[in-house]
């Protein structure tokens, strides 16, 4: 999770102090968007993309296991 999510801190810098504030600091979505400077309908879309970014980045992490 580190790794992709440091990944995703070079990729798109924004998206990912939002999954950081919404993942490990425990903010509600307002809150996180409030902390941005971010319309609440902003955040869910970085939200979204977020999860889903890191999903499939720690997918080929599995994917690359599983072939060693």
């Amino acid at each position: 999770m580190d790794e992709a999510l440091q990944k995703l801190a070079h990729v798109d810098p924004l998206k990912a102090d939002l999954m950081k504030l919404r993942y490990f600091a425990g903010l509600t979505l307002d809150e996180a968007a409030q902390a941005l400077g971010l319309a609440r309908s902003t955040a869910a879309e970085h939200w979204a993309y977020a999860r889903a970014w890191l999903r499939v980045e720690i997918a080929k992490g599995d994917d690359a296991i599983s072939t060693r």
